[in-house]
């Protein structure tokens, strides 16, 4: 494909081993491996694991044999050399372990939902600044996906020009066999606080925003009268402060028939061009997940994004933690993209079928 645009070299290991230690503690949500793959991928090494269940510590210590099993959170956070604690742990208590963790002097690495509440992000504002720790956020839509990572790269060199709106689609499957906590509001947050987060990352991601307005947002359960607690379905509109503006819309309408967990998509227009990201599939061909369309007053371009960028973040990530420098993603930016969620969620109009 002849185009114009040239694209960072695929990301290598940032430390030797055993350089960078860490430890997974509470596995309640699968993204504890995508965390855990990127950083040693990265170079680090995982040193400890721990969690209220033995046999999903034990599943995670066969997987990484380097994970000895914990016999409490306590045993990790008293270990010198661990560095950093990453935890995918039921979404409202993922705060109270990275809150730990920082109290111990580590960083904290969590998956999103980052935090439930407002309470919970004033508190982890309140550590961070007080401890220079860090507080990271697995955004993994955007951090963990080679479209749309390729996608800030191509915005980077002007492709599509200025960055005006961002309309994010998350559709998730609920499938069968679902934990509890993922009924429970109190517990997950509420669709816009959950799975929206994502997407709010990537709205100020893209637009190069750090700080919005939620204009409306609505939640609703429209077809799951089995599970009240489970909002299956929300929207938000966001102004931003640099005067564009982004949509939220996720979802746990997945049909069967779709061969992803969901066809997530994310729209980006330009004041020279639009982007579109079929992140997990590329309905009705054989291209699969991975492409990104580009068009603009040059041509029309589709990328195949697998294997051409990796995933610098996490090497990003790990260097910011032993430098104490912050180019992997800012912590205001994490939090902003959390609070947004929180906003949209408290916000929102519940609709009923």
């Amino acid at each position: 494909m002849n185009h114009p645009y040239t694209f960072d070299p695929l990301p290598e290991p940032v430390v030797a081993s055993g350089e960078f230690c860490f430890a997974a503690v509470g596995l309640d949500h699968g993204h504890i491996y995508g965390m855990t793959d990127g950083l040693l991928d990265a170079g680090a090494t995982v040193t400890w694991v721990f969690d209220r269940d033995a046999a999903k510590a034990a599943e995670f210590a066969k997987r990484y044999p380097t994970a000895r099993v914990a016999s409490s959170e306590q045993e990790i956070l008293d270990d010198p050399d661990v560095r950093l604690v990453a935890t995918a742990a039921i979404a409202s208590e993922r705060a109270p372990i990275g809150l730990r963790a920082i109290e111990a002097g580590k960083d904290a690495f969590v998956d999103k939902a980052p935090l439930t509440s407002f309470d919970q992000l004033e508190a982890a504002r309140e550590a961070t600044a007080r401890t220079g720790r860090k507080y990271a956020v697995y955004y993994g839509e955007r951090l963990h996906t080679e479209s749309a990572i390729l996608a800030g790269q191509l915005i980077g060199q002007g492709a599509i020009g200025r960055a005006l709106q961002v309309a994010s689609f998350g559709p998730h499957r609920v499938g069968t066999g679902r934990p509890d906590w993922f009924y429970d509001p109190a517990q997950y947050g509420g669709i816009l606080c959950d799975i929206g987060s994502h997407n709010f990352d990537q709205i100020l991601s893209y637009t190069g925003a750090s700080d919005g307005r939620i204009v409306s947002s609505t939640v609703a359960n429209y077809a799951h009268a089995d599970t009240p607690g489970l909002q299956d379905f929300g929207d938000a509109h966001v102004v931003l402060d640099n005067g564009t503006s982004g949509y939220v819309r996720v979802d746990w309408f997945t049909p069967d028939g779709l061969d992803v967990f969901g066809d997530g998509r994310t729209i980006i227009l330009g004041t020279d061009g639009y982007l579109e990201l079929r992140k997990y599939t590329d309905i009705g061909t054989d291209n699969g997940g991975g492409q990104v369309l580009l068009v603009n007053h040059d041509g029309q371009y589709r990328f195949n994004a697998n294997g051409m960028t990796g995933f610098p973040y996490f090497g990003q990530l790990i260097r910011d933690c032993l430098d104490r420098t912050e180019n992997a993603m800012t912590q205001a930016h994490a939090f902003k993209a959390a609070e947004l969620s929180l906003q949209a969620q408290a916000l929102a109009e519940v609709l009923t079928p």
